[in-house]
């Protein structure tokens, strides 16, 4: 049986995580799983789930912030009004 890779299992998971969470639980995940990752010298936590959770909140928070910063932006000087 061939082993998996870290990153094509943390890739499964967004996409999986994308296609059946809804976006507001996405990010209530993520900030509890980077929450987690902070207790990662415990047994059954670890450091991992800190970059996992980050991924998963990011999955909602990015095309928001883009979103904000395109409407931030001022808009690009055209020809003087007559």
């Amino acid at each position: 049986m061939a082993q998996r890779s870290l990153k094509g299992r943390g890739q499964r998971f967004l996409v999986k995580a994308r296609r059946t969470l809804p976006p507001g639980t996405r990010v209530v995940l993520g900030i509890i799983l980077i929450c987690l990752g902070f207790l990662g010298f415990l047994p059954i936590l670890g450091f991992w789930m800190i970059p996992l959770g980050a991924a998963l909140a990011w999955l909602d928070i990015g095309p928001w912030w883009r979103g904000l910063r395109v409407r931030r932006d001022p808009p690009p000087p055209g020809p003087p009004a007559a």
